[in-house]
């Protein structure tokens, strides 16, 4: 389940949302353990990629960006801080999110913990769906 929910952070494709649902659905025991595994594999992964987005700053001068396609991205970034990471967890936007709290330098320990929440509530949601559908 770890390393499922890591590589579903990461900018590669993954459905980590019904892997965990699979195994809960054959060890309904686990679920806690399968959750927390999974919170934290999908929220490190997500650090990876703020950290992409820090490194990224080395490759592009940040006024590049901040002109181009991601500019309004950017701003709602700048804007709700990491607060903004509490939707990391969505499809599509939540990877682009992580890559611009990086390239933002938002401060890291802020950015985890909003992570970590935005995933774990939606990792809790899904176990009880998948637990009240058994």
């Amino acid at each position: 389940m770890f390393s499922g929910a890591f590589v579903a952070a990461t900018l590669l494709p993954g459905g980590s949302e019904v892997l965990l649902a699979a195994l809960i659905n054959d060890s309904t025991d686990t679920w806690l353990a399968l959750v927390v595994a999974a919170t934290v594999g999908n929220t490190l992964g997500s650090i990876t990629s703020y950290y992409l987005g820090y490194a990224g700053r080395f490759a592009k001068t940040p006024e590049a960006l901040s002109t181009g396609r991601y500019r309004h991205s950017i701003a709602l970034v700048q804007r709700y801080g990491c607060w903004s990471l509490l939707l990391a967890w969505a499809p599509v936007i939540g990877d682009l999110l992580c890559l611009l709290a990086g390239w933002v330098k938002l401060p890291v320990i802020k950015s985890t913990v909003m992570i970590f929440i935005g995933k774990g509530l939606r990792y809790l949601l899904i176990a009880a769906m998948a637990l009240h559908w058994l």
